[in-house]
């Protein structure tokens, strides 16, 4: 049962929220975990903070009307299709997809970040990149133009998305059993919900509006802001990349 709104933050409140969202919340938290890795502009929303919160609310109010069995398994499957949607972008549109000027939605160093992590990583990637935001979007697109083995990248596709989607999602719900946590969730919702809301907020502003002004800067300077077809080439990963062993101590040995 959800408890009554608090005189602080009421439009904050579960109970509001999801009673604008009504029986669509599910749907909205599923759609907003896809967007983090089907679509390029995923970067910019609230995954890891979701999905704890997500489990929070199952367990103190059940706000979704279903167990967390089916939330964790929805949301896991959302993160699922959202990696093979990206890879499907990266895979059919190619080095054509990093031809674009720079701006805060698109930077060619997230590109390279990501493509950092498979030079070290390999496949593996895949995976733990489900756990670092912006490199989570852009894997997908990396591996899809750089032509990764389907069903390889699908299989660890899965596997990202169920200790990623399912597992953080659970451990949000598992964590409500201590009963100070508990407690702590049921009376202050709404401070946690605008720490939690307003801290991503405030950080993917932050990324936004620093990489725009980077972009607006460097090309008051001169320089060239625009990856044409040659340099988005460049980005392509080689395909000898994706079946390297991880170079887990960062020592340049796989």
């Amino acid at each position: 049962m959800l408890h009554a709104p608090t005189a602080l933050i009421p439009w904050l409140d579960p109970q509001t929220i999801i009673g604008a969202a009504g029986p669509w919340a599910l749907l909205v938290v599923c759609f907003i975990i896809f967007a983090e890795t089907g679509l390029l502009v995923g970067f910019l929303l609230p995954g890891d903070t979701l999905l704890i919160i997500a489990g929070l609310l199952t367990h103190t109010s059940n706000v979704f009307g279903v167990n967390i069995w089916v939330v964790s398994l929805l949301i896991a499957l959302s993160a699922f299709i959202g990696g093979e949607v990206g890879y499907l972008i990266g895979h059919k549109g190619g080095p054509a997809v990093f031809e674009r000027k720079e701006s805060g939605l698109f930077s060619r160093k997230n590109v390279e970040r990501t493509n950092a992590f498979f030079e070290r990583f390999g496949g593996l990637t895949v995976i733990l990149a489900r756990f670092v935001p912006i490199v989570r979007t852009f894997a997908p697109v990396a591996a899809g133009v750089g032509h990764m083995p389907w069903r390889r990248y699908s299989l660890y596709n899965f596997i990202g998305a169920m200790i990623w989607g399912f597992g953080l999602t659970m451990v949000g719900y598992l964590i409500a059993y201590i009963p100070w946590i508990r407690r702590l969730v049921v009376e202050y919702i709404d401070i946690i919900l605008l720490i939690a809301v307003g801290g991503t907020a405030l950080v993917t502003l932050w990324h936004y509006f620093s990489e725009r002004h980077k972009a607006k800067k460097a090309a008051a300077a001169g320089e060239d802001v625009v990856t044409d077809h040659v340099e988005a080439e460049e980005l392509v990963l080689d395909a000898d990349v994706f079946d390297r062993a991880p170079d887990l101590d960062g020592d340049g040995k796989h």
